[in-house]
């Protein structure tokens, strides 16, 4: 029996400061690959090489990755700026839509850090470029040294570094069999105002949120503000998520 297929959206990066190129990262693939016992298959974030429709034909669940770029303000009516860039706006022709087509055909989703940020996007809500910048919020980002660099030890840059309190008796509740959990923080955008099929399930200990779930959805559609990739062969929250994502996915291609 074959495993189904789970598309990993691509990101748009410039190599060699020549080369355009599609990039995943690959511990994206190895979640889905360890945990999910599915195939991870990449497609690009660009609507001129990635027709939606075909590849919903092709994939029995969809992964939208974190990415160093923001989705672009234009989509809830805020004006770009220079300080906020870089600008992935061929991920967002693909991402926006296709969330909205998976919502409506029932094909499993997982957003995780700018994935989530599209869910809430793709609902008619907005963000805010810097989740910071916010009265009484708490530096989100990744950690850095006093130089400025980012640490150069990954544990320290994926640590768990605030608690994510969750709705009672909600989807993740149930799902993770607690109501507060902790997790890592590498995010400067966040989310603003909720779109109106969005519901809020986690919210950290500053307000801004961190899980949510689409509404009426007809199957899995499910988003989170962390990295869930980063650890989830060994971390019991994110191992989870992705097994849940994992059987959304088994069921769907059965039915389907």
């Amino acid at each position: 029996m074959t495993r189904p297929v789970i598309g990993v959206i691509g990101n748009s990066f410039v190599v060699e400061n020549r080369f355009t190129a599609q990039l995943v990262g690959e511990g994206n693939l190895k979640a889905i690959a360890d945990v999910t016992d599915a195939l991870p298959l990449m497609f690009a974030g660009n609507p001129g090489i990635t027709d939606i429709g075909t590849l919903l034909d092709i994939v029995d669940g969809i992964l939208l990755t974190g990415a160093r770029a923001n989705v672009h303000p234009s989509h809830f009516n805020t004006e770009p700026h220079a300080r906020h860039e870089p600008y992935d706006q061929n991920r967002d022709a693909v991402a926006l839509p296709l969330i909205k087509a998976c919502v409506e055909k029932g094909v499993p989703v997982f957003g995780i850090c700018r994935g989530f940020q599209e869910m809430n996007v793709a609902a008619g809500g907005s963000l805010h470029p810097e989740i910071r910048e916010l009265p009484g919020r708490i530096n989100h980002r990744m950690p850095r040294l006093e130089n400025g660099e980012i640490h150069p030890d990954m544990s320290v840059v994926f640590a768990d570094r605030h608690e994510v309190r969750l709705i009672p008796d909600g989807v993740f509740a149930r799902l993770l069999g607690r109501e507060t959990i902790r997790v890592n923080s590498l995010h400067g955008q966040g989310v603003l105002d909720l779109g109106e099929r969005i519901i809020a399930e986690g919210t950290a200990d500053d307000g801004t949120i961190e899980a949510i779930r689409f509404r009426d959805a007809k199957g899995f559609a499910l988003g989170v503000q962390w990295h869930a990739e980063y650890d989830p062969q060994a971390n019991p929250i994110n191992r989870a998520l992705f097994e849940a994502f994992g059987e959304a996915v088994r069921t769907y291609r059965t039915r389907r």
